[in-house]
């Protein structure tokens, strides 16, 4: 399988975290369903999980701790009379770890695609003024550590 890599451009220093996360959520263990991680934009991702032959009563996605969770459990239907049943019901638990900071905008099920939209928020940069004193006080000491011995 090939990996593709969007964060190895030098112009995007920084996003390491981000790669990791896309990295952690694509080694997780081969099995039932299968899915794809998908990249939508700089800050979002998309999971998409094969989830033919579940109804969305059958389905919850939760998060527990720091874990994307998605269950799925179908009900045997007892009062068929199969001649053959080559379609089991069956059940699974597809978990992820998701990166601090990683939101579930939403989850959609479409034509047996369970989609589940990830968003990692911009984070503004705090930027705050510090101001600079150039007062100096005889000593050569600044003011703050003569008013600490003032206090001894």
């Amino acid at each position: 399988m090939t990996r593709l890599s969007l964060f190895n451009s030098p112009l995007l220093l920084g996003f390491e975290e981000f790669e990791r996360a896309v990295d952690r959520i694509s080694k997780t263990a081969d099995g039932y369903p299968p899915y794809n991680v998908e990249q939508l934009a700089e800050h979002r991702l998309r999971i998409t999980l094969a989830v033919a032959g579940f109804a969305e009563e059958d389905l919850a996605v939760q998060i527990e701790d720091n874990q994307l969770v998605i269950r799925g459990k179908q009900q045997d239907e007892a009062q068929r009379n199969y001649l053959h049943r080559g379609i089991a019901a069956r059940q699974f638990q597809r978990s992820f770890v998701l990166a601090e900071g990683i939101e579930v905008t939403a989850a959609s099920l479409e034509k047996g695609l369970l989609h589940i939209d990830l968003e990692r928020p911009l984070v503004q940069p705090q930027v705050r003024k510090i101001k600079i004193d150039s007062k100096e006080s005889q000593s050569g000491e600044s003011p703050s550590i003569q008013d600490i011995r003032k206090g001894e």
